[in-house]
């Protein structure tokens, strides 16, 4: 944990993105939607290797990330990517996104927080839920050539320790914030550890009461 930090330190609040804000993970929703079903499926068979080998624990989940990244972004303009962004949050906020998430994000900057979203899932593809959400965003960049992905990362996976260090790069020294946060994953952990103030699978709550009560 940090220091709280001086007396009257400004408040950042950062929101992990897949499965916090959102019901589930919403990057592979994506690309089902951004290049059709068929399209999607016909390359998703060639991970299956690359699958199979990360539940043998023969490579990493960012190893596997990275695998799925290639597969899909390779050659692809970034203006087309962006475009079906734009319509993806268009079509799916309302089913994808968790009312007590949104809620909550509007809580923070109503209290005059400083609020961003920090996520795995590449920037490129939230930019629009960002937007929607008025709040800044750090997300995994994609590296992009002459206006075309070119299949590879720009910097490390935004998760884990990278989820601190992006912050870090963005807002300079945590320890200058009283620093809340949310997440729900592994992938998670160092950014609450990081936090005064951790929410961990907090919006999940409602859920679980509800299965408790059916048993």
């Amino acid at each position: 944990m940090l220091e709280a930090g001086p007396v009257d330190a400004k408040v950042l609040s950062v929101f992990d993105f897949d499965g916090t804000l959102t019901h589930h993970d919403s990057f592979v929703p994506f690309l089902k939607f951004a290049f059709g079903t068929g399209e999607f499926y016909g390359r998703m068979v060639k991970l299956a290797v690359p699958g199979l080998r990360f539940l043998l624990r023969q490579i990493s989940r960012d190893e596997l990330k990275a695998q799925l990244i290639r597969t899909f972004m390779t050659g692809v303009e970034k203006a087309w990517v962006q475009q079906k962004a734009e319509e993806y949050c268009q079509r799916n906020w309302a089913r994808l996104m968790r009312p007590s998430g949104v809620l909550s994000v509007e809580q923070e900057l109503g209290s005059g927080a400083e609020v961003t979203l920090c996520s795995a899932s590449p920037a490129l593809v939230l930019q629009p839920f960002a937007n929607r959400l008025g709040i800044k965003l750090i997300g995994t960049e994609l590296e992009v050539v002459d206006g075309v992905l070119t299949g590879r990362l720009t910097g490390n996976n935004c998760r884990c320790e990278n989820k601190v260090l992006r912050l870090e790069a963005v807002y300079g020294d945590l320890g200058d914030y009283r620093l809340r946060a949310w997440g729900d994953t592994r992938g998670d952990r160092e950014l609450l550890a990081a936090a005064q103030d951790a929410h961990f699978r907090h919006f999940h709550a409602k859920k679980r009461k509800r299965a408790r009560l059916k048993r």
